[in-house]
C-alpha cells in the first residue's frame, strides 16, 4: 500500500476552536514545557480514569485544552525527547535509538527549541533529565540551556542519584558542568525547588527576558520510589499499580509546586504551559511488569501501537488558549510543540520542520488538512498512522500477548477496533 492511498483512507476535517497568536507589539509570553516520562496513555485524573491522583495536571488541563489525540515522537526515551526539542523525526534529528553512557547523542547542528528561545532573547533553563547525550558539545548547555540542574544518563535513583542501569555506578547529578551532591533529597523535588527558584529569580529580575523553561521529570519511570505519603495514600492497593500510582502522584505534586509559584509570582496569565508524557508506560521487569494503563489500547512503551506512542498531553494559556476543551480531533506530534510555541510566542520556527503548528487547528476557515500523516520508526518495527488508520510493521509485543503471525503487517481502523490482535 502506497502512502498516498494510505493517506486517503482517512481523510477527515477538523472542528475547531478558537485561538490566538502573540499580538504585535505584546510582551512576549513565558513558556513551560513540562515532560512525564513513562506515563500511561489514560493515567490522568482527567482522563476518567478513578483510581488515579493527579489534581495539579487535571487543574492544568482545565485551565487548557486536553488532547486525546497526541503522539509521542517515539516509543523510548532519547528519541522522543529529540523529536520534541527539534520539532523532527528522531531519525533525521540523528536520535534514532536510546543514547547510552559515552555513546552519540543529539549533534551539535541540530536547532533545538531552547536555541530557538535563546536567540529570541529568553532566558532558558532545563531542570530534570536530558537524555540526549553526556559527551561534549551534547550536553544541555551546548543545545541553548544557559541553565541546567538535572541529570544527563537515563533514569537515575531517585534518593542517591546513581544511574539505575548496568556496569560500574555513576553518580549522575550535575549543575551545568559541575557534579554536585544531593543524597537524601528525591530527584522530583530538586526538579520542583530549581523551578520555582528560577521563577522567583525571573520574576524579580529587570533585564525584561521572558523566559522558557523545560521540566523533564523523571517520573513516573522506574525506580517507583514515590514519596512516603504517596506510598501511605495506595497501601491498599495491590502493586505493581500501587507502585506507580503513587510514583505519578509524587510528581503531580511537584508539579503543582511549580505552578502554584507561577500563580503566586502573578505570571500565569502570561505564561503558556505545555505537557505531555514521552511515551507510554513501561511494562519492563524494573517496573514489576507495568502499572501503567493505555486504557482500550493495546501496547505499551517499546511498541508503537497505541499504547506505546499515545500520550496524554495538554496546552494551557488563560485567556489566550480555549479553556476546559478536550480536543478528540486534531492529531498531534511530539514534534509539533517547537512550531506551536514559537507561533503563541511570536517566534519565527525553524524550517524543515516535521512537526506542525497547533494553532492552525483554531484558525478560521477551520477546515484544514488535519488529520495528517504521522510515522514513527524503532529499528524494524515502524508505523504509519494518518486519522483513525494505522499501518504497523513488526511490533514487539510489550503487552505480554505473543505476537500473532498477522502482526507483521497490520493495518487498523482505530475507532472501530482501537487494540487489534489480528487472527493467526
Amino acid at each position: 500500500m502506497t502512502v498516498a492511498l494510505f493517506a486517503l483512507l482517512a481523510l477527515g476535517v477538523l472542528s475547531s476552536a478558537p485561538g490566538t497568536t502573540q499580538e504585535a507589539g505584546a510582551p512576549r509570553p513565558n513558556v513551560i514545557l513540562i515532560l512525564s516520562d513513562d506515563q500511561g496513555t489514560v493515567d490522568l485524573g482527567a482522563c476518567g480514569t478513578a483510581d488515579v491522583v493527579t489534581p495539579n495536571l487535571d487543574a492544568l488541563a482545565a485551565r487548557g485544552v486536553r488532547f486525546t489525540r497526541f503522539y509521542a515522537a517515539s516509543a523510548i526515551c532519547s528519541p522522543s525527547r529529540a523529536g520534541l526539542l527539534t520539532g523532527r523525526y528522531p531519525q533525521r534529528a540523528g536520535v534514532p535509538g536510546n543514547v547510552w553512557p559515552g555513546g552519540p547523542g543529539l549533534r551539535g547542528e541540530e536547532t533545538t527549541i531552547a536555541e530557538v528561545f535563546l536567540d529570541a532573547g529568553y532566558a532558558t533553563a532545563l531542570f530534570g533529565k536530558w537524555h540526549l547525550g553526556d559527551r561534549d558539545g551534547e550536553r544541555p548547555n551546548d543545545q541553548g540551556f544557559e541553565r541546567f540542574f538535572g541529570h544527563r544518563k537515563g533514569c537515575i535513583d531517585n534518593w542517591s542519584h546513581y544511574f539505575y542501569w548496568g556496569g560500574a555506578n555513576r553518580h549522575d547529578l550535575w549543575r551545568d558542568d559541575a557534579e554536585v551532591w544531593e543524597e537524601g533529597t528525591h530527584f522530583g523535588d530538586l526538579v520542583a525547588r530549581e523551578a520555582t527558584a528560577f521563577l522567583r529569580e525571573r520574576a524579580a529580575a529587570d533585564d525584561g527576558r521572558p523566559f522558557f523553561l523545560y521540566l523533564p521529570f523523571n517520573s513516573p519511570h522506574y525506580p517507583l520510589q514515590a514519596k512516603a505519603e504517596w506510598r501511605a495514600r495506595f497501601a491498599g492497593m495491590e502493586g505493581p499499580r500501587a507502585d506507580y500510582l503513587a510514583m505519578l502522584a509524587t510528581m503531580d505534586e511537584q508539579i503543582g509546586r511549580v505552578l502554584d509559584e507561577l500563580d503566586a509570582l502573578g505570571l500565569r496569565q502570561e505564561t503558556i504551559v505545555a505537557f505531555q508524557s514521552d511515551h507510554g508506560h513501561s511494562t519492563e521487569e524494573r517496573a514489576f511488569g507495568g502499572g501503567g494503563s493505555a486504557g482500550p489500547y493495546r501496547g505499551a512503551k517499546f511498541s508503537l501501537f497505541e499504547g506505546g506512542i499515545r500520550v496524554p498531553a495538554i496546552l494551557s494559556w488563560p485567556g489566550r488558549v480555549p479553556e476546559g476543551r478536550v480536543d478528540d480531533l486534531v492529531d498531534g506530534h511530539a514534534t509539533d510543540w517547537l512550531p506551536t510555541l514559537c507561533e503563541l510566542a511570536g517566534i519565527p520556527a525553524p524550517e524543515d520542520l516535521d512537526g506542525r503548528s497547533l494553532v492552525e487547528a483554531w484558525r478560521p476557515p477551520r477546515v484544514l488538512l488535519w488529520p495528517r500523516t504521522q510515522y514513527w520508526q524503532m529499528g524494524d518495527p515502524w508505523a504509519v498512522r494518518c486519522g483513525n488508520v494505522k499501518l504497523i510493521a513488526n511490533p514487539p509485543a510489550t503487552d505480554r500477548r505473543p505476537p500473532a503471525a498477522g502482526d507483521a503487517l497490520s493495518l487498523a481502523a482505530l475507532a472501530a477496533d482501537p487494540a487489534p490482535v489480528p487472527p493467526p
